[in-house]
């Protein structure tokens, strides 16, 4: 895996796109010790799914994930 867009440690700089306005963004900016194809945030009372963008790497900058459900926190 390229590990140009992240640290000599192995940590990766993300970006939340997409999804309820109201995400903070510090919570869209968030550095991840594993690349995944998928991140989940907690966010009133559900959590915002986001995936990783087919094809995009960026050499320099944040890796892109974007929103695609919400799915609520069972009771």
């Amino acid at each position: 895996m390229d590990n140009s867009a992240g640290s000599a440690t192995g940590t990766f700089d993300i970006i939340l796109e997409g999804g309820p306005e109201s995400l903070p963004t510090d919570v869209r900016r968030q550095r991840v010790d594993n690349l995944a194809d998928t991140v989940k945030v907690s966010h009133y009372g559900g959590y915002e799914h986001f995936g990783r963008a087919d094809g995009e790497s960026p050499a320099d900058g944040p890796v892109p994930f974007r929103w695609i459900r919400r799915t609520r926190i069972a009771e």
